[in-house]
């Protein structure tokens, strides 16, 4: 099969970047003939490319032509779009209903549904972008702190929703959880089209079914910003006698730097076999967003080295998390819930054990390369019958 993967990189790398890597090589593994079609976001750099992408980010026709005329040299079997923003823009649906190849699109955020990208603001969850619109978020200044920015993106999702592009020209979507797909659901997105498909990682341990653990403290890995709960996770550590690394960069970077707790080690940015060392002999590790999230990749991480995890009662984090047998959730934006949860951990080392073992299983079990080939070759089956 010819497969285009298209994607729209950001100038910090993240979880999608990831994504698109992984299935990438797991495409070309399993033997696909693979092209890719990327833009990057440090080719806005001067004035007049930010001026102009106020108005492309709605619609590239610059891009239109670009994709149309690539498309029909190459000749794909099928198109699959992880990010068009803002370079790219939903012009690559048109582009790819026009030369008539099905195209597959994979939900990473809320972005299509909201200018916000994460369904939330000033910290809290908010879903108005889904029962009503989304114009509230240009005077909200959501998108970088900017009028003109979040209009572009309202109008980028008000426009697409009136001329019914989702309904229209995609073949299939993917989300990530059930829980992302009710919110498209909820949003007026065609249900009939989205597949649920979780996020994968290649085996660290070649099907080992226990991993060996030293254990001796808890991790945090991402992005230190509010909407990872950063701040509820240093008040939930005050008072607490267990260590805990966080790996990341972001704003609140300072945060943490200059947090006084003994207990408490920040250990900046690692490569990705440092991090998969330092969450294979964790006790748990510990997530405290305060949005939705997508499917966090280090919650596959976590499960693909046998260590259970703390998180939110809140959407995909829940979903993903089983209590008791997986994991532990607390109640969302609550520090002292928090601690309590992390006391249960630690005071519980044969149950935390054993949870560790669960989630390995549950990785060997879903989220295995060999799984995610299966249910992705499943999909663009799926979506060349919904172009003919």
């Amino acid at each position: 099969m010819k497969v285009i993967l298209i994607h729209n990189f950001y100038q910090l790398a993240g979880g999608e970047d990831a994504v698109f890597k992984n299935e990438q090589a797991l495409l070309q593994k399993k033997g696909h003939e693979v092209i890719v079609y990327t833009t990057d976001n440090s080719q806005i750099s001067t004035l007049f490319a930010k001026m102009t992408l106020v108005v492309n980010a709605i619609f590239s026709f610059s891009q239109y032509r670009k994709l149309k005329a690539f498309l029909t040299a190459e000749k794909p079997d099928v198109v699959h779009v992880h990010n068009y923003f803002p370079i790219i823009s939903p012009a690559v649906f048109y582009a790819c209903k026009k030369v008539g190849v099905p195209v597959v699109h994979t939900l990473h955020n809320y972005r299509a549904i909201c200018p916000t990208a994460l369904l939330m603001h000033d910290g809290k969850v908010n879903e108005r972008s889904v029962t009503h619109n989304s114009w509230w978020t240009v005077w909200k200044k959501v998108y970088r702190d900017s009028v003109i920015g979040s209009f572009s993106l309202a109008c980028m999702v008000e426009l697409h929703k009136h001329l019914g592009t989702w309904q229209s020209k995609v073949s299939v979507f993917i989300a990530l959880t059930e829980f992302a797909k009710s919110k498209y659901k909820e949003a007026g997105w065609p249900v009939e089209k989205i597949r649920v498909k979780p996020n994968f990682i290649e085996d660290p341990f070649n099907g080992k079914l226990s991993i060996d653990k030293r254990g001796g403290y808890a991790i945090y890995i991402g992005r230190l910003s509010e909407e990872k709960g950063i701040n509820i996770l240093l008040s939930a550590w005050q008072g607490m006698e267990f260590p805990l690394k966080i790996i990341g960069d972001g704003p609140l970077k300072s945060v943490v730097e200059s947090n006084t707790s003994p207990f408490i080690e920040y250990l900046g940015l690692k490569s990705k076999t440092e991090v998969l060392e330092l969450v294979q002999n964790a006790n748990f590790i510990v997530m405290a967003s305060t949005w939705f999230e997508g499917f966090p990749m280090v919650l596959v991480e976590a499960f693909a080295c046998g260590t259970p995890a703390i998180v939110p009662k809140l959407g995909s984090m829940e979903e993903i998390i089983t209590p008791n047998k997986t994991g532990l959730h607390f109640e969302t934006n609550e520090a002292e819930a928090l601690a309590k949860q992390v006391n249960l951990m630690i005071a519980n080392p044969n149950e935390t054990l054993q949870m560790g073992k669960n989630a390995r299983l549950e990785y060997l079990n879903y989220y295995t390369p060999e799984k995610n080939i299966e249910l992705l070759e499943g999909i663009y089956r799926a979506a060349f019958k919904q172009a003919l």
